[in-house]
């Protein structure tokens, strides 16, 4: 007798669960019928039954078709742009050049995909977009999310550097690179940008803090960047991290924003009194020159009035040894032609006046003044 608590205790359904009508989907069509387990696995032993009843040809077959399938798993393809590195039970063997490769497939070996000739950028002091990509890039692993969100303040710590003549100077670099070993790329360093980067910051500011901040805001960047790229080579190959430094750029060198003005101020100073020394060194090379040519001529002149005053008295000793040889010969001949020569010389440097003969009461009158012009002389009453 059913039981007056079950549910389904209706009047004239005698206590069994109302059936409900299967209307099939409600998009309409035929009754969906649920599958039929027995039957699925009455099919399942039948195959298997005849399966077996093949025997070892058919055991056999299916072994090839197996072993076919899973050697076919090791066929990979290498790009252009690109190198691959086998692994056998986790160890490297071997590199494949680009194209279609095959290895053991797993779990025997395995292999990886590394792109070796896309030149990498890592940026000190400042980030671009381009570098921000590389960050996010799976493939390219060159840096965190922490470092591509660094705050402002961050990067300003990072670009700021002690020169030699403690100064402080603002520098934004860049540094590009390329594998090069892709088996010591892969294996021997994790994080291979970041590896970059810091040996790249640690040479840069080795550099700056031997470097004079003139010499770094001028003609000096050019060495700068050959030192930081031969230093940070030796650090990677020291590391061997199979990583080759090819370009390491400056892109801003510059004094801190917060005394750039003061500091172009000074540089102008320094450029005013480069001028002003230049100047004085031109006008300095100019009259040093030519006060020595002057020099050089009045020692030359009075060398010359020297080797004539010299030859004069020479001269008029060697005369007047003649003279005197002459006059201890004859003396009267002597005497009479010395007579004559000093009259001849007296009188051809004065005025001479002729006075006749038959003027009675005359005045001579002797000039004093050499630059008088003679006179006639005055006749006397």
């Amino acid at each position: 007798m059913p039981s007056d608590h079950n549910p389904w205790n209706l009047p004239g359904n005698g206590g069994n669960r109302p059936r409900v009508p299967d209307t099939g989907p409600p998009w309409g069509g035929p009754p969906r019928r649920p599958p039929d387990l027995d039957h699925l696995a009455q099919s399942a032993r039948d195959y298997l039954h005849r399966f077996l009843q093949g025997g070892p040809r058919a055991l056999a077959l299916t072994g090839i078709i197996l072993v076919a399938v899973w050697l076919f798993t090791g066929i990979y393809r290498v790009q252009p742009d690109e190198l691959g590195l086998v692994l056998r039970f986790g160890a490297y063997t071997r590199s494949t050049p680009p194209g279609l490769n095959w290895h053991i497939p797993w779990p025997i070996e395995t292999a990886q995909v590394l792109a070796v000739t896309r030149i990498n950028r890592v940026e000190i002091g400042f980030r671009s977009e381009i570098a921000e990509e590389d960050l996010t890039n799976p493939h390219t692993p060159s840096g965190s999310a922490a470092d591509a969100d660094r705050p402002e303040s961050g990067l300003r710590q990072e670009s700021l550097m002690l020169t030699g003549d403690e100064n402080i100077v603002d520098i934004n670099a860049s540094v590009f690179w390329r594998v090069r070993d892709a088996a010591a790329y892969a294996f021997n360093t994790r994080n291979q940008a970041i590896t970059v980067k810091s040996a790249a910051e640690s040479v840069l500011r080795q550099v700056i803090g031997h470097t004079n901040i003139q010499s770094a805001l001028t003609g000096g960047r050019a060495a700068i960047e050959e030192a930081v790229t031969t230093g940070t080579q030796k650090i990677l190959d020291d590391y061997r991290t199979g990583i080759e430094i090819t370009q390491v750029q400056l892109q801003k060198v510059d004094p801190p924003a917060d005394v750039i003005e003061s500091f172009r101020d000074v540089q102008r100073a320094n450029t005013d009194a480069d001028r002003a020394q230049k100047d004085a060194q031109s006008y300095s090379n100019d009259i040093v020159p030519r006060a020595r040519g002057d020099a050089a001529a009045i020692l030359a002149q009075a060398q010359g009035d020297k080797q004539a005053a010299i030859a004069t008295a020479n001269g008029q000793a060697q005369r007047f040894l003649s003279v005197y040889a002459a006059y201890t010969q004859a003396r009267e001949v002597t005497l009479k032609r010395l007579y004559i020569e000093t009259m001849q010389e007296l009188l051809s440097h004065s005025d001479t006046t002729i006075v006749d003969d038959r003027l009675r009461g005359t005045l001579p009158l002797l000039s004093l003044n050499p630059n008088r012009t003679p006179t006639a002389p005055e006749a006397t009453p």
